[in-house]
């Protein structure tokens, strides 16, 4: 075809040799030996860093994960009607999965910190764009591997499908007897592995690649059976991302009303708690100076349901429980700033120690013992071997060789009412 724009978007052209892509994707579904060992390692690696919220030690997790290989097979195996690899496939993604689970539940079993991070909670709420990223990081990840030129897509398409936190997440939930938290993560992997198997399972269908058996009623099958899947995939997510949604318009809905209703006209918010999965769906607030009667919380409530929002607004206004709440705040303030004052005291002690603070020393040495030029004073602690620590006096000077250091030292010794005395003449 010399169609310009076919030519253009071609993705035959710069394609590896259908039979070496299918001898590297069946190696490449293989759990053993070292595979598992580096597989066991980036899922511990990526609970540390679950563990201590850091993405950076996530990514590189990612990276080394070789959880792709049979996902990729699985998809080859489809598209190309190859059952024994996709039994082979399946078997060794089953096996590397629970591998998984088990090394991220006992690392996090075992680990003092239990503490839910952010980066955790991320996985535990799958919605339709985790649908979108795997499809489309699986597809990228597949025409990488079907090019003579590979080039440098498939860290990135392992950092964006992002298959080791989710297991992670789901051993986290095990460990700590979670199961929403294993529920969801689990979920978010199966969305992940199933998405890279389909959009791998196109491509393999749209570059043509030979199939291992020709009758109809086995593609049909396969066809009808990826369809209904797809569908219980997606209808999970797609509500999931519309309660998502829902949450969020919600959210700012109630922050614009709280703006413009008290914040815009003088009232101090020190007290805002929106809950958007109690029910009723309830926004709490308490002001600093300003009381509502009953009829103004009525009202209030009223103008909230006009703006689409069917939630309670509570006040908090009750005198006992603010103050408490407010003298707390306070304290805990006070307390920070006490603690600053009581450290920045004791670096200036610290400093004094080593100061010498009589500026109208060195004039009166110069005046008294006009040879001595470049004077440097100060305090320095010396550690004689049979006794604590002492602080001396220390004068650097420059001066001609007869200088007579005795007067200067018993001047000295007489002026800052001490005997430890260092005199070096540079």
């Amino acid at each position: 075809m010399n169609n310009p724009i076919y030519n253009f978007i071609n993705l035959h052209d710069g394609e590896q040799d259908k039979q070496v892509v299918l001898d590297n994707v069946t190696v490449n579904t293989s759990f053993r030996g070292s595979n598992l060992w580096i597989l066991a390692c980036a899922i511990l690696i990526a609970s540390v860093g679950l563990n201590v919220n850091s993405t950076a030690v996530i990514i590189g997790a990612m990276l080394i994960s070789p959880l792709m290989g049979p996902i990729v097979g699985a998809g080859f195996a489809l598209g190309t009607y190859n059952f024994s690899l996709l039994k082979k496939s399946m078997k060794n993604l089953l096996i590397a999965t629970m591998v998984s689970l088990v090394v991220s539940c006992v690392y996090f079993y075992v680990s003092p910190f239990k503490d839910v991070q952010s980066e955790l909670l991320a996985r535990t709420a799958p919605n339709i764009y985790d649908v979108l990223i795997a499809f489309f990081g699986g597809l990228v990840g597949v025409i990488a591997s079907t090019r003579v030129e590979k080039g440098n897509p498939i860290p990135g398409v392992a950092i964006a499908t992002a298959l080791m936190p989710p297991l992670c997440t789901a051993g986290y939930g095990l460990a700590t007897f979670n199961f929403s938290f294993f529920f969801g993560a689990f979920y978010l992997y199966t969305i992940n592995c199933f998405f890279i198997c389909i959009s791998t399972f196109l491509l393999v269908k749209y570059l043509k690649y030979p199939s291992a058996i020709i009758e109809d009623k086995y593609r049909k099958r396969i066809r009808y059976g990826i369809t209904a899947l797809i569908m219980v995939m997606i209808i999970p997510s797609c509500y999931l991302a519309y309660t998502l949604w829902n949450q969020k318009k919600f959210n700012k809905t109630v922050e614009e009303f709280i703006g413009n209703e008290f914040t815009s006209r003088g009232y101090t918010v020190i007290y805002k708690k929106i809950n958007y999965h109690s029910n009723p769906k309830e926004v709490e607030l308490a002001f600093l100076n300003r009381k509502l009667s009953a009829q103004e919380i009525s009202t209030y409530n009223k103008l909230l349901e006009e703006k689409g929002v069917k939630a309670k607004l509570n006040i908090r206004q009750d005198d006992t429980d603010l103050k408490s709440e407010i003298l707390s705040e306070v304290n805990k303030r006070n307390a920070s700033i006490s603690e600053k004052d009581l450290t920045i005291n004791n670096l200036r002690q610290e400093l004094d120690r080593y100061k010498v603070n009589d500026r109208s020393l060195v004039r009166e040495m110069g005046i008294l013992f006009p040879n001595l030029e470049d004077i440097t004073l100060g305090k320095v602690e010396r550690y004689p071997a049979t006794d604590s620590v002492r602080i001396s006096f220390l004068l650097l000077y420059s001066s001609p060789p007869k200088t007579d250091t005795t007067k200067i030292r018993a001047w000295l010794s007489e002026r800052l009412q001490t005997k430890e005395l260092i005199l070096i003449r540079r």
